[in-house]
């Protein structure tokens, strides 16, 4: 069994397009609502879309404190959200059946509670009652923050859309997600350090300076737009060694052309708005079938083809394109 340590690292090795078949071995309601009169644990079991979750919430122990009186929120990843979880990047899911989480020794199983942990509020917050935001804080059930917004176009946590609100139990409420959010674990730096796809993008900041890696490091918040080992070939780095080759003045002003201040979940972003950078260039945002970034040297838009990874200092999207100034 593949170590979820790597977990922290999901949203980059996962397509950004949600699978939206699942099994239905249980009854299903489509329409919220939820049985008031159950708890958050049995609300969970017996809902068709969670049996995943159900299968995770068990395995990590924490089946009893979702039933517990009180009053609780839970953010409940789908099955869909599951099934997208691919540690390795081999295209394979890890978490796409009850026998793989199941399977999860014991290393394995704490963390997979700290991942669950991360959806739980322990107030009870009512999708109206979610703050305007954006990115309102909140402290998880865990200990760690999440940022929520509500505005006119629904509900979001770290960006995520919930898709079914206001599911009553009990001892609390379920908003249900279609993407497992990730815990902000490490740095921005310290998170794209640990991922295979972005091997070119270290060993550039490495030869940029110190600079660009205490900026990375630094108290932020910021946003870093990612490019992929394969953006960096396409833009004419063939291999680490060109990169490493490459003029350490000109890396430092490329990379700072990813970052700029502030936390921009991809639902903040805004058609048509342009983003500073820490180099003072301007990237620009379009969302015509999907969120997209230019840089001013660019001639066609970046994919984000990964949003909305949370770091301790920030926010990262994965990108296809080096955004050139």
């Amino acid at each position: 069994m593949k170590a979820l340590r790597s977990l922290h690292t999901v949203l980059y090795v996962t397509t950004i397009a949600a699978t939206l078949t699942t099994g239905c071995k249980k009854d299903k309601d489509n329409n919220g609502g939820g049985n008031a009169s159950k708890t958050i644990s049995e609300n969970v079991a017996a809902d068709g879309d969670l049996t995943l979750l159900e299968a995770a919430i068990v395995k990590a122990g924490i089946s009893t404190s979702l039933a517990a009186n009180g009053n609780l929120t839970l953010f409940a990843p789908d099955d869909a959200a599951f099934k997208l979880i691919d540690l390795n990047g081999d295209g394979i899911a890890d978490m796409d059946t009850e026998a793989k989480i199941n399977a999860l020794d014991g290393t394995n199983t704490a963390l997979l509670k700290t991942f669950l942990e991360y959806h739980v509020l322990t107030t009870k917050v009512l999708a109206a009652d979610v703050a305007a935001g954006p990115n309102a804080e909140v402290t998880t059930k865990g200990g760690k923050v999440a940022f929520t917004t509500r505005n006119n176009t629904g509900v979001y946590i770290n960006g995520v859309k919930v898709k079914r609100a206001d599911i009553n139990a009990s001892n609390g409420v379920i908003h249900v997600i279609d993407r497992v959010l990730n815990p902000p674990l490490a740095t921005v730096a310290e998170t794209i350090a640990v991922n295979p796809n972005f091997t070119y993008l270290i060993a550039a900041s490495q030869k940029a300076g110190l600079d660009v890696i205490v900026a990375l490091n630094g108290p932020g918040p910021l946003t870093a737009f990612a490019p992929t080992n394969q953006a960096f070939i396409n833009a004419g780095y063939p291999t680490i060694a060109s990169v490493q080759a490459a003029s350490a003045a000109n890396l430092k002003i490329l990379l700072y052309n990813h970052v700029v201040n502030g936390r921009n979940f991809s639902t903040d972003l805004v058609d048509g708005s342009q983003l500073s950078t820490l180099g003072a260039n301007k990237l620009t945002v379009s969302l015509a079938g999907g969120a997209k970034i230019k840089g001013v040297g660019n001639t066609t838009n970046a994919n984000i083809t990964i949003a909305n990874v949370v770091a301790t200092n920030g926010v990262i999207h994965a990108v296809d394109q080096v955004l050139l100034p």
